[in-house]
């Protein structure tokens, strides 16, 4: 039987890795505005993120290999959409609509995704909404509009926040199908198993299309283009879905996910400090409403796996 001090320890150790976990994450947006500064483009600089991040996510599915059950082709399909719909086109959306959107803004629309689960488990699966979310929910919602508004300016500017807005609600909705089909899955095979074989199709996707819409010779970007991509793959990628997993299994998946919720606020704070981004009031009142939201979705859902 583990000592109370050994239990303090692990719990503490699971909420600082929960905590790096929700700020690597939060640092990916920065990363990808600071690449975008040097002229490259999503697809490049897509295709450049997950051409770094592949050999460590193949590393982690062949150590994580020997877990459970020999995937069956079935299971091969299955994990081929998933890495299409969570990982791939899901990255993809976020990389173009941050082209037009604040690092701020991107993540409290990105960070709807929960709220969009219950609303697709649904109208998917026939799953009732529970009473007590509908209001949280009708609460984030506000706060993304307010955020959205408080971005927009007249003409061609209010235009591409729309546009941008837009791309990565479809970012969001497209992890949240990730999220609501993976369940089954992750119980079945694993969680390493699925993020680390989803992760690999999705490299492979987006290397795929950048040869099939771009030059080879574009790979050739500055040197700082390069170094954005291997913080996006080893920063913002490997080593937070790395730092989660261990956060779950000290402090599980609950308390995890209730820190994760710092993450936006995090975004916001990085976005001052490395892009000079300045929020106005309506939008930290927006900020506030999504935040609280999404916070009283997760309370919900751990309440449930509770019981």
């Amino acid at each position: 039987m583990a000592s109370p001090t050994s239990s303090t320890a692990a719990y503490r150790s699971g909420v600082l890795l929960a905590l790096l976990g929700a700020g690597c994450f939060s640092l990916k947006a920065i990363f990808v505005k600071l690449a975008y500064r040097y002229g490259v483009d999503a697809e490049t600089l897509l295709a450049l993120r997950m051409g770094y991040a592949l050999p460590c996510f193949l590393v982690m599915g062949l150590m994580a290999g020997g877990q459970g059950e020999r995937l069956s082709l079935r299971d091969w399909a299955l994990l081929a959409a998933l890495g299409l719909c969570g990982y791939y086109l899901s990255s993809y959306l976020d990389f173009l609509g941050l082209r037009y959107i604040s690092a701020a803004l991107e993540r409290l629309i990105l960070f709807s995704y929960p709220t969009m689960v219950l609303l697709l488990s649904a109208v998917l699966l026939g799953k009732p909404i529970p009473r007590a979310a509908i209001m949280p929910m009708l609460i984030c919602y506000a706060g993304i509009a307010l955020a959205v508004s408080g971005d927009m300016r007249t003409g061609d500017l209010g235009k591409q926040v729309v546009l941008g807005s837009m791309l990565v609600g479809g970012s969001a909705l497209s992890y949240a199908l990730y999220l609501m089909w993976s369940a089954e899955a992750i119980k079945r095979l694993g969680a390493s198993r699925v993020s680390s074989w989803a992760t690999c199709v999705a490299c492979v996707l987006a290397l795929a299309q950048f040869f099939v819409m771009r030059p080879v010779a574009a790979l050739a970007q500055p040197l700082p283009v390069h170094g954005w991509a291997v913080a996006m793959a080893l920063v913002s990628t490997v080593l937070p879905i790395w730092f989660v997993a261990q956060a779950m299994r000290r402090i599980g998946a609950g308390p995890a996910a209730m820190i994760g919720t710092i993450g936006p606020v995090l975004t916001i704070f990085f976005g001052w400090l490395f892009l000079g981004e300045q929020l106005a009031a309506v939008q930290i009142l927006g900020g506030v409403l999504v935040l609280a939201g999404v916070w009283q979705v997760a309370r919900m859902k751990q309440a449930s796996s509770v019981k």
